[in-house]
This record gives structure tokens, sequence and C-alpha cells, in this order.
């Protein structure tokens, strides 16, 4: 009876939780509006970075409608006064200017340069997956800066995890490692 009772508590409190999700605006304003997200700065036109307050606009939504503006721009704090018009591209396109899913995207369907291996689709708790530079060194994606990505992504190619870990090796540990010939076939 006891592991019974704590099904049916653990399916309520999930029925629950999706109702609250769906429900309540300023929830959905909140997850909506988090994270960096690429815009075309309107002074500039150049690729700039962003966090919108998505506290603020969670608050917003659950008392009228959610009001952006932003917490962190590339360009601050030399242009922190400006008029914040980029905010009007996030409004339009929330999701494909998020970061996340501009790299999501740029992986799709790519294979490891190395491996040849299919790098599958994206998730959070994954290891990121890196690029191979110009100059035959692996990094990872997330260690530019999100508004690089967009050249970056045109001057590298794709590496999974697994071989982007083997050539760092490789390059930081030559001493260690031993490349073996792949041996002949014998005849029978």
């Amino acid at each position: 009876m006891p592991a019974t009772l704590l099904i049916v508590i653990v399916v309520l409190v999930l029925a629950v939780g999706l109702f609250v999700f769906r429900a309540i605006p300023g929830v959905r304003a909140y997850f909506g509006y988090r994270g960096k997200r690429l815009i075309t700065c309107p002074e500039t036109q150049t690729t700039a970075a962003v966090n919108v307050a998505a506290g603020e606009a969670a608050l917003g939504a659950f008392l009228t409608e959610p009001t952006l503006r932003l917490e962190d721009c590339s360009r601050w704090p030399e242009r922190q006064d400006c008029g914040q018009e980029c905010l009007q591209q996030v409004e339009a396109d929330p999701e494909n200017c998020l970061v996340w899913n501009i790299v999501a995207k740029w992986y799709a369907g790519k294979s490891c340069v190395f491996c040849h291996k299919q790098i599958g689709p994206l998730h959070h708790l994954d290891h990121a997956p890196a690029l191979l530079g110009p100059d035959f060194k692996t990094v990872e994606w997330n260690q530019f800066r999100p508004e690089q990505l967009t050249e970056i992504f045109s001057s590298h190619q794709p590496v999974c995890w697994n071989c982007h870990v083997a050539e760092t090796f490789r390059r930081t540990h030559p001493d260690l490692v031993v490349d073996r010939k792949p041996e002949p076939k014998r005849m029978r």
C-alpha cells in the first residue's frame, strides 16, 4: 500500500506542476526570456549578446504583460544608456535568438571531423561538443564569447566530445601518445 500511495502522490505533484507551469503566465515568461541571446545592435549593426531581465518580465506577466528590459549587454558599460531598441528582436523571435538554440541548429546534422560520427541533438546536461579551428586545435564552443559565434562557426569545424578529449590529450601530452599503424591483413 505505501508504494501505491507514493506513486499517487508523485503523479499528483507532477500534474499540479504541469498545470502551474502552463497556467501561470509569469512562470512561462521567466522561462521564455532567460538565457543569453544574440541580437543585431540597431546602433552599430553588429552582433551583440544580451540577457533579458527574466525576473522582471515574469513579475510583469503576473501583473499585466511582461515588460522587457535588458539586464546585461556585451556593449555595456560603455553604451549602457542606449534605448534598448534591440528588445524588439527578442520579442519578435525569442527562440531563434537564444544562443543555445543557435548553437544546436549549427551542430544539427553535422558529423565530427575526426571520427565522422554524427553529432546528436544537444542537451544541457551533456558534454558540449567542440570545434576544430584553423590552427588545428580543438576548443569547446562555449569558450568563445557569444557574440563571436557567428564568425567562429564560419571558420571552424564540428568535433564530438570524445574526439575533443582525445585531441586535447594528444596536443598537451604528445610524449604519452603512441600512434600505431594498423597491422596488414595476413593472407591465408
